[in-house]
């Protein structure tokens, strides 16, 4: 069975750091690509970026680029995502997305969701 963990949200002033987790278990996670998506009441879920099953990292939202990360611990089937200098506007719930090998930006094709964990930055 598969499973999609994610944790590390938080409230955090604008300009801080939080570092959220996605932990997998029941998956090729060594050929699995994960991705970050958002939503905010009211909008679409937004794709953030991804990490794929080579290690290599897709941004989608053009806003975080020089700001966010993604990494990998293929030992403990966990992906990352480091935010810096945060901004109120990525005030959203975060949702850890996995599918083989390759990313997509259409969230439609990740059978494989966490429950989400909850951003706020404050002004």
């Amino acid at each position: 069975q598969v499973q999609v963990v994610e944790s590390g949200g938080g409230l955090v002033q604008a300009g801080g750091s939080l570092r959220l987790s996605c932990t997998t278990s029941g998956l090729k996670f060594r050929t699995t690509a994960v991705a970050w998506f958002r939503r905010t009441p009211g909008a679409e879920r937004e794709g953030v970026l991804c990490i794929d099953w080579a290690g290599e990292t897709v941004y989608w939202a053009a806003s975080v680029k020089g700001r966010f990360t993604i990494s990998r611990d293929l030992a403990a089937n966990t992906v990352y995502l480091q935010m810096n200098n945060l901004e109120p506007n990525d005030t959203a719930m975060y949702y850890c997305a996995a599918r083989d090998a390759n990313c997509a930006r259409n969230s439609m094709v990740y059978p494989d969701w966490g429950q989400g964990t909850q951003v706020t930055v404050s002004s």
